[in-house]
């Protein structure tokens, strides 16, 4: 099975203590699930190009201060992927699903209550830990 590469944004706004998150679309792979916005890195770019482009495109954008948070592999049964998540902590924009899905300011308190792929586990935790 071929890794994919992932880079994907923690958008926060620290004041409020809140993280933006992504729906999945229902049709696509862990549809439904909340997620931290981002997508496959491109063969001529970065990780942290990815993310800035990626950002971008999905949530409208421009993230100017991202600094690596974690990164981690991780296997499901029907794909393997590679991420790096960002710390994005100033950005340009008020942040929207530009792609049709939902988004919304998440109390870092309550980032339980939302459903994630089991691959976003440690980053969670890491959340948790560090706001």
């Amino acid at each position: 099975m071929k890794r994919v590469s992932i880079a994907a944004g923690v958008i926060v706004n620290a004041a409020q203590d809140k993280i933006f998150i992504t729906r999945r679309h229902a049709d696509v792979h862990q549809g439904g699930k909340w997620e931290f916005p981002g997508g496959k890195i491109e063969a001529n770019e970065t990780p942290r190009q990815a993310v800035v482009r990626e950002l971008r495109e999905e949530v409208g954008i421009d993230a100017t201060d991202v600094s690596p948070f974690i990164s981690l592999d991780f296997d499901f049964p029907d794909k393997a992927l590679s991420f790096d998540f960002f710390l994005v902590s100033r950005f340009e924009g008020e942040p929207q699903g530009q792609e049709g899905q939902h988004g919304e300011w998440a109390p870092i308190a309550r980032l339980s209550e939302y459903t994630f792929p089991e691959a976003n586990d440690a980053v969670l935790e890491k959340i948790r830990a560090r706001f």
